[in-house]
């Protein structure tokens, strides 16, 4: 299967759920990252932890597709 097929595939249920808790992760990653006041260092490097743990489900979870022998399972 090529990557526009897999990306272009419905995604399961349960991936679309984990997928939106990675872009949640990545934004509050992100306001962490780029806050106009001076935050604690551990707080900047949790913002960067967030951003690519968020940035990888979200990517993971979208590349997942329904396929196989049970194609009406939604989760």
């Amino acid at each position: 299967m090529k990557i526009v097929d897999r990306i272009q595939s419905p995604t399961p249920k349960l991936f679309q759920l984990l997928r939106n808790i990675g872009l949640v992760l990545a934004a509050i990653g992100g306001v962490l990252l780029a806050s106009p006041v001076d935050l604690p260092s551990w707080l900047n490097d949790l913002g960067g932890y967030l951003t690519v743990a968020g940035g990888v489900l979200s990517s993971v979870s979208q590349l997942t597709v329904v396929d196989g022998v049970n194609t009406h399972d939604s989760g």
